[in-house]
């Protein structure tokens, strides 16, 4: 793909006030987007254009600058009329700076790229954002510092998830992913780093999240019993946050994969009929899980002391209570969110749905609740009920918010008309 033509857009004009006023770009991209004045509209595409071409310049701090008025402005406004004809100059040019980019921009260029895809959502740029991304995200991903890798798995989950078309192609992501968790090549001159902690909980998170897309009794069982005996090691390491990862991953493994199975294999071993080719691993599997429900009891009720993060032990405690009261009573954690008047209340009633809002949440950060009311793909993945905005291209909105606004203010006409006439007959009689 050839180099777009550029603007006449110097770095020494990029890097003045623009680049200084980052840390408040969200707000006034939310002021932009706000309003209805098509020059406005206008100076909001200039401004995106404005770090679009700095992404050209050689210079890496001018780059990331360009980078962090991006991720505002995408993390805080719906941009797919943006994207429709710059996706994939966005992409490479993205992937240009993780390819090349010191580690600040490297870890900008994955949050830009996550946010890429989920603007565009549904669309059929979305696999192309994948297929071209896994190859630089992957070796990115074996060396670098703790805040490059732990951005790397993020950005790698988030295009996964969006563009994957198939379940071949979201657990080869994993397989990447769980090297990072378990990495068994160690030995061969170093390839793979050994995860920190931080690292670790990042790997843990994005594939239960990817293990969320799961459907139906597709892979092999003995695969699972080995990752599962792995999970309940870390189970019993020292580092809570770790835990708490690997008891989510272990009770998004018990929901998909065995839910509804493990009443059947049951039946299956007592009964003459229908026995599993490898009834071994079934019960196997049966007994990890009495070990397991042991162990989560004792985290949900790990007793406190002296000089104890009291904040992190709470977590690790009602995290525990719930996943205790799934494997033991079969009660799911019930969560709400308040997302506006017009869409209510967002409810998750699985550990699926609790891990995808948490990833979600936790990528899109101050943005979520933009992306809760107006991405398309959000509604389709928690079944939100759409505003009467959702659908509308920008202009649409434009035209559809300015109704509202000559309604309200016909009613508003109305009602002062009406007290006036009241205001009128009350003085009517009076005088009377």
């Amino acid at each position: 793909m050839g180099k777009r033509k550029q603007k006449k857009v110097g770095a020494d004009q990029f890097d003045s006030s623009d680049a200084d006023s980052v840390s408040s770009t969200s707000t006034a991209f939310y002021d932009l987007a706000l309003s209805q004045e098509p020059e406005i509209v206008d100076s909001q595409e200039f401004t995106l254009e404005k770090y679009l071409d700095a992404l050209y310049e050689k210079r890496g701090s001018t780059r990331e600058k360009a980078l962090m008025g991006l991720v505002s402005a995408f993390e805080g406004h719906m941009l797919d009329h943006f994207i429709e004809s710059r996706c994939n100059t966005l992409l490479h040019q993205y992937l240009n700076s993780i390819k090349r980019g010191s580690a600040r921009e490297i870890c900008l260029a994955t949050r830009a790229l996550g946010f890429l895809a989920i603007t565009a959502g549904n669309g059929e740029s979305t696999h192309e954002i994948m297929e071209d991304s896994l190859p630089p995200l992957s070796r990115t991903l074996i060396s670098g510092s703790d805040a490059v890798r732990t951005s790397v798995l993020d950005c790698l989950a988030i295009v996964t998830f969006v563009g994957s078309n198939n379940w071949e192609e979201t657990e080869s992501t994993m397989k990447i992913i769980w090297e990072i968790i378990h990495p068994k090549s160690l030995s061969k001159a170093g390839t793979i780093t050994k995860p920190s902690s931080a690292v670790l909980v990042g790997a843990l998170s994005t594939w239960s999240f990817l293990l969320t897309t799961l459907t139906g009794w597709r892979v092999d069982l003995e695969m699972w019993i080995e990752m599962i005996s792995f999970l309940c090691n870390l189970l019993e390491k020292g580092d809570r946050a770790v835990r708490i990862a690997a008891g989510e991953a272990i009770a998004v493994i018990f929901e998909i994969v065995m839910a509804g199975k493990l009443s059947s294999i049951t039946s299956d071993l007592e009964s003459t009929e229908g026995i599993p080719s490898k009834p071994k691993y079934f019960i196997y599997l049966l007994s990890w899980k009495e070990k397991i429900i042991s162990l989560v009891s004792e985290l949900s009720m790990e007793a406190g002391g002296k000089g104890i993060d009291k904040k992190c032990l709470n977590a690790q405690r009602d995290t525990f209570q719930k996943i205790w009261d799934y494997l033991k009573e079969g009660e799911h954690p019930v969560t709400s969110l308040k997302l506006s008047k017009k869409q209510g209340m967002l409810t998750t009633s699985t550990w699926t749905e609790l891990i995808q809002l948490n990833f979600l949440k936790h990528f899109l950060g101050g943005g979520f609740l933009k992306h809760a009311q107006d991405n398309e793909l959000l509604h389709s993945i928690f079944d939100l009920t759409p505003d009467a905005e959702n659908g509308l291209s920008t202009s649409q909105k434009r035209v559809f918010r300015t109704c509202e606004d000559k309604e309200r203010s016909q009613t508003l006409k109305k009602d002062r008309q009406m007290a006036q006439l009241r205001k009128g007959a009350l003085l009517f009689s009076g005088e009377e």
